[in-house]
């Protein structure tokens, strides 16, 4: 199995972590830069592949499994030899600023069912990072997946005006144009 790891590509190795955890009862969702690779068709790419611990299982669970299937821990990322992609675990659960994430995305590949946020919601994650630490990338990153996925916005200005942000709404607005 470990052969093949190194030829996985970023969603090949992430559904395949995320069908290993899931069969231990352990429910992670793709989250971050590698989201957007995947809903941006490869306009973004990341080496990072956040997966969210969607119901705070004990960090030792994953740990342990990640370790049976080969990886070493290093820092906070896990990395399989031989590869280029660090996993991460960042803790649940998952939400998009205020807001819980109610929709998951699934995405099967041949080794296995990948989760992951939604389009819609992946634009919220990067809209976050935009609304809160003024990242000008992530305000790039949610244009990229708006213009290649069907999107809510009606739901992106609800939550944008939640999240007390419409004016840098209106910034993404005015990028999608």
């Amino acid at each position: 199995m470990i052969e093949s790891i190194k030829d996985m590509t970023m969603p090949e190795l992430a559904s395949f972590v995320c069908s290993k955890l899931e069969d231990k009862n352990i429910e992670v969702v793709l989250s971050g830069g590698s989201c957007v690779e995947i809903y941006s068709r490869g306009d973004y790419t990341s080496y990072d592949i956040d997966l969210i611990n969607r119901y705070n299982d004990t960090f030792f669970k994953i740990k342990s499994l990640m370790e049976s299937l080969g990886c070493t821990e290093e820092g906070k990322y896990f990395l399989y030899e031989g590869t280029s992609f660090y996993i991460e675990f960042p803790s649940g659960p998952l939400g998009l600023g205020d807001a819980p994430v109610d929709k998951i995305a699934e995405l099967p590949t041949k080794y296995g069912t990948l989760k992951l946020l939604t389009p819609t919601d992946c634009v919220k994650d990067r809209l976050a990072a935009y609304y809160h630490w003024d990242d000008p990338q992530s305000l790039t990153q949610a244009i990229w997946v708006a213009q290649k996925n069907d999107i809510d916005l009606n739901e992106l200005k609800k939550w944008s005006k939640k999240e007390s942000c419409l004016d840098k709404y209106n910034d993404f607005i005015k990028g999608l144009q």
